[in-house]
């Protein structure tokens, strides 16, 4: 999974964002301040597939961390923002950064900016494997042994969460919240039993014993061991 830079000197979100997105998959690495920064892009860019930049730093700031990464790598930058500060926004988007996130913010919101950021700059994965099911993330596709399988806007993205948490015991809580902010609407629990009853059916030999999707009694769905 993608290795994130995170230019953060608020300690407390340092530690939340770094525990939520090591959840997530993703590999990071942090620094509080701009010499940091720009000292560790110096010798290491080509270790990091995105940066995850505050534009109020303590020592320096996020702007001049952009200017220097824009004008000398390819590295994509998301602002974290103060909420409302349209000065920071534009002034970022001016430097070349790729998008911004306004504090507070949602940390799936968070991961979606960052997913989507990955597949502009060819990042992300494009093709995720498991067990004759393959998912073309550039087609947005789904084959079964070779077969095409057609599945709702909401189906896929389900699916697409399980493939990109194999082996992880995902709660329904955590799904409803990740098909919420995919979905832009809320999602009922009644709504999640039934979508993961109509994914299995399309992508399990035995929807009655699923192989790829199973139930963890007590605890939710986990697909992988």
């Amino acid at each position: 999974m993608a290795h994130i830079l995170l230019v953060e000197d608020d300690k407390g979100i340092v530690e939340n964002l770094t525990e939520f997105l090591q959840k997530e998959g993703f590999t990071i690495t942090s620094v509080d301040g701009q010499e940091k920064a720009l000292a560790l892009l110096e010798t290491s860019v080509s270790d990091y597939d995105l940066m995850l930049l505050d534009v109020s730093l303590a020592e320096g700031n996020g702007f001049a961390v952009c200017r220097a990464v824009k004008a000398n790598t390819s590295l994509p930058v998301i602002f974290l923002t103060a909420s409302g500060d349209e000065y920071s926004v534009v002034t970022g988007l001016d430097l070349g950064a790729d998008d911004y996130i306004a504090k507070p913010f949602r940390p799936r919101e968070l991961v979606s900016r960052i997913h989507n950021i990955l597949r502009r700059y060819g990042k992300a994965n494009a093709l995720l494997e498991y067990k004759g099911l393959s998912v073309d993330m550039g087609k947005g596709t789904v084959a079964k042994d070779g077969r095409e399988i057609l599945l709702s806007a909401l189906e896929y993205r389900l699916l697409l969460y399980f493939m990109n948490h194999k082996g992880m015991i995902l709660s329904r809580s955590r799904l409803l919240d990740a098909l919420w902010d995919i979905a832009g609407e809320f999602v009922n629990d009644n709504t999640l039993t039934v979508y993961i009853k109509r994914l299995r059916e399309k992508i399990e030999d035995d929807p009655q014993n699923p192989a790829l999707i199973k139930t963890v009694r007590g605890m939710g769905y986990r697909m992988g061991e």
